[in-house]
Protein backbone atom coordinates (compact mmCIF):
# COMPACT_ATOMS: atom_id res chain seq x y z
CA UNK A 1 0.00 0.00 0.00
CA UNK A 2 2.80 2.06 0.75
CA UNK A 3 4.51 1.90 -2.83
CA UNK A 4 0.82 2.95 -4.31
CA UNK A 5 0.75 6.30 -1.85
CA UNK A 6 4.59 6.97 -2.87
CA UNK A 7 3.54 6.48 -6.43
CA UNK A 8 4.08 10.07 -7.77
CA UNK A 9 6.17 12.04 -5.32
CA UNK A 10 9.05 11.49 -8.03
CA UNK A 11 7.77 13.70 -10.27
CA UNK A 12 7.29 16.75 -7.95
CA UNK A 13 11.15 15.74 -6.39
CA UNK A 14 12.85 15.72 -10.30
CA UNK A 15 10.91 19.00 -11.02
CA UNK A 16 12.49 20.74 -7.95
CA UNK A 17 15.39 19.31 -8.53
CA UNK A 18 15.75 20.87 -11.87
CA UNK A 19 14.39 24.34 -11.11
CA UNK A 20 16.90 24.65 -8.59
CA UNK A 21 19.93 23.19 -10.46
CA UNK A 22 18.74 25.40 -13.01
CA UNK A 23 18.43 28.16 -10.95
CA UNK A 24 21.63 27.89 -9.46
CA UNK A 25 23.45 27.90 -13.10
CA UNK A 26 21.19 31.05 -13.82
CA UNK A 27 22.28 33.29 -10.96
CA UNK A 28 26.03 31.80 -11.39
CA UNK A 29 25.79 33.09 -15.02
CA UNK A 30 24.21 36.30 -14.10
CA UNK A 31 26.39 37.55 -11.18
CA UNK A 32 29.04 34.74 -11.08
CA UNK A 33 27.91 33.92 -7.78
CA UNK A 34 29.97 30.97 -6.99
CA UNK A 35 27.42 30.20 -3.60
CA UNK A 36 24.65 29.96 -6.20
CA UNK A 37 25.91 27.24 -8.60
CA UNK A 38 26.96 25.40 -5.28
CA UNK A 39 23.62 25.84 -3.55
CA UNK A 40 20.99 25.34 -6.54
CA UNK A 41 23.45 22.13 -7.49
CA UNK A 42 23.38 20.46 -4.17
CA UNK A 43 19.66 21.08 -3.12
CA UNK A 44 18.87 20.01 -6.80
CA UNK A 45 21.02 17.01 -6.23
CA UNK A 46 19.20 16.43 -3.24
CA UNK A 47 15.91 16.50 -5.06
CA UNK A 48 17.32 14.60 -7.93
CA UNK A 49 18.23 11.92 -5.41
CA UNK A 50 14.96 11.70 -3.41
CA UNK A 51 13.67 11.28 -6.63
CA UNK A 52 15.66 8.56 -7.71
CA UNK A 53 15.23 6.81 -4.47
CA UNK A 54 11.19 7.37 -4.31
CA UNK A 55 10.96 5.92 -7.92
CA UNK A 56 12.90 2.44 -7.50
CA UNK A 57 10.95 2.43 -4.14
CA UNK A 58 14.07 2.30 -1.91
CA UNK A 59 14.02 3.85 1.67
CA UNK A 60 14.94 7.70 2.69
CA UNK A 61 13.39 9.17 -0.83
CA UNK A 62 11.21 10.97 1.06
CA UNK A 63 13.38 12.32 3.69
CA UNK A 64 16.00 13.39 1.59
CA UNK A 65 13.83 15.54 -0.53
CA UNK A 66 12.19 16.86 2.79
CA UNK A 67 16.19 17.59 3.36
CA UNK A 68 16.34 19.73 0.29
CA UNK A 69 13.32 21.63 0.93
CA UNK A 70 14.50 22.14 4.58
CA UNK A 71 17.89 23.56 3.33
CA UNK A 72 16.49 25.79 0.78
CA UNK A 73 13.67 27.12 3.11
CA UNK A 74 16.30 27.92 5.22
CA UNK A 75 18.27 29.86 2.99
CA UNK A 76 15.36 31.47 1.11
CA UNK A 77 12.91 32.34 3.94
CA UNK A 78 14.73 34.52 5.59
CA UNK A 79 16.13 36.59 1.96
CA UNK A 80 12.63 36.56 0.92
CA UNK A 81 11.38 38.38 4.23
CA UNK A 82 14.05 40.50 4.25
CA UNK A 83 14.77 42.00 0.73
CA UNK A 84 11.54 40.95 -1.16
CA UNK A 85 12.86 40.52 -4.40
CA UNK A 86 11.21 37.98 -6.91
CA UNK A 87 14.07 35.37 -6.87
CA UNK A 88 14.04 34.84 -3.34
CA UNK A 89 10.06 34.52 -2.92
CA UNK A 90 10.13 31.75 -6.09
CA UNK A 91 12.55 29.66 -3.86
CA UNK A 92 10.84 30.36 -0.48
CA UNK A 93 7.57 28.98 -2.54
CA UNK A 94 9.35 25.81 -3.77
CA UNK A 95 10.61 25.06 -0.43
CA UNK A 96 7.11 25.71 1.01
CA UNK A 97 5.65 23.65 -1.62
CA UNK A 98 8.18 20.43 -1.31
CA UNK A 99 7.84 21.17 2.50
CA UNK A 100 4.25 20.79 2.88
CA UNK A 101 4.55 17.87 0.13
CA UNK A 102 7.16 15.88 1.42
CA UNK A 103 6.45 16.57 4.68
CA UNK A 104 3.08 15.41 4.69
CA UNK A 105 4.39 11.80 2.95
CA UNK A 106 6.93 12.07 5.74
CA UNK A 107 4.05 12.55 8.74
CA UNK A 108 1.82 9.41 7.06
CA UNK A 109 5.21 7.09 7.42
CA UNK A 110 5.35 6.57 3.92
Amino acid sequence: MAEVALWGLELPSYVLAALTATGGAVGYARTRSRPSLIAGTAVGFLYGLGGYRISNGEPYGVELSLLASIVLGGSAFPRAIRLRKPVPIVLSLLAAYGLVTFGDAFRRGL
